[in-house]
């Protein structure tokens, strides 16, 4: 009997078996070309139009939006010089994200990169996401292979390293993130057409950071700061998660949520989106659990209205788990003694 297999499934299975028998010792080297035969063709672009409509939908990041369509305008309008034949201004296009964890960096990095490559600056436009340990060995000579490993899949699109300022450690001792980003600063110049880099983390570490090589600040000349976000756009985020997958709270639980979220402190340990997305999954969970433990009815049996809502205690129960405690309720001030004269009250 014939066959039944998919031919590319064979031909992945074999190339998978040459990968392990020519692959050298802490080498994945095999692994890196099996991939790349397999993920050379991308998938076709999104019109520029789409990509920044989604950029547009995203909550909050006014200042970074409008940042961002500057970065875009000006590629295209140089694009536009160079087709009348005038001199285009040469640019760099690496940036830095400066922000606390929740604000939208890795979220903006992708969508930025499909726009690049809606203008042409990328032929790929894919995002490849990676911190420290993707870059930095253990021992020598490791680094170099890890680091080119990275940009070789980066080629073509956007390489975005999260908390780049931990490639460079402040407390004196030595390891090796110095060579990956020496390493990083040559391929960025030898690949200058084909790779974007961005680095992003905290500001006060990033700026630390930034100073460590020479060559990096003036690599990276552009910043864009994502602030954290105020209590609307998270209370507009949870909502947003709740018509998505089609959950409502109950009567006066919008007043809690709103309590909970002013609680959160600015900084960089809030979470910001990150923590508007933890506390409703959380929420799902203590709903999941209060309608379990009703002893009076079975799961079995509960209607459409039972499985959508989300009550004040689900959530104030969900911001406990997180280590979140609600405000307290604000209370009105207490009218005075109508025993006791004010001239203020005088008609």
């Amino acid at each position: 009997m014939a066959s039944s297999r998919n031919p590319l499934d064979e031909l992945r299975e074999t190339l998978g078996n040459l990968a392990d028998q020519i692959k050298l010792p802490g080498s994945d080297r095999g692994d890196d070309r099996v991939g790349e035969l397999f993920n050379a063709r991308p998938g076709p672009a999104r019109p520029l139009a789409e990509v920044q409509a989604e950029l547009d939908a995203l909550v909050g990041l006014e200042s970074v939006k409008e940042q961002v369509r500057a970065l875009v305008a000006l590629l295209q309008v140089q694009a536009r010089r160079k087709a009348h034949g005038l001199p285009e201004v040469a640019t760099s296009q690496h940036l830095v994200f400066l922000g606390n964890p929740g604000t939208g960096k890795t979220t903006v990095a992708r969508l930025l990169a499909e726009m690049y490559r809606a203008v042409g600056l990328l032929q790929k436009g894919h995002l490849v996401e990676v911190d420290r340990s993707a870059l930095v060995g253990q021992y020598v000579g490791a680094t170099a292979m890890k680091t080119d490993r990275v940009i070789r899949r980066a080629l073509d699109g956007v390489l975005f390293i999260d908390e780049a300022y931990a490639l460079f450690p402040d407390d004196g001792r030595m390891d090796f993130g110095p060579e990956a980003i020496e390493v990083l600063l040559k391929r960025m110049e030898d690949h200058r057409h084909r790779l974007v880099v961005i680095v992003a983390g905290y500001p006060r570490l990033m700026e630390s950071f930034l100073l460590s090589n020479p060559g990096l600040r003036s690599r990276f000349a552009r910043e864009i700061t994502f602030p954290d976000y105020s209590v609307d756009a998270l209370e507009t985020i949870f909502k947003q998660m709740l018509a998505q997958h089609e959950y409502t709270l109950e009567a006066g639980a919008d007043q809690m949520l709103r309590r909970i979220l002013a609680n959160i402190h600015a900084g960089e340990d809030s979470g910001n989106a990150r923590f508007a997305r933890t506390l409703f999954e959380q929420s799902l969970n203590r709903q999941a659990l209060r309608l379990s433990r009703d002893e009076g009815r079975s799961l079995d049996t509960l209607d459409r209205d039972d499985v959508m809502t989300l009550t004040t205690d689900d959530l104030v129960e969900a911001a406990q788990a997180l280590g979140e405690v609600p405000e307290p309720e604000p209370q009105a001030p207490a009218a005075p003694h109508p025993s006791r004269w004010n001239w203020r009250n005088w008609p």
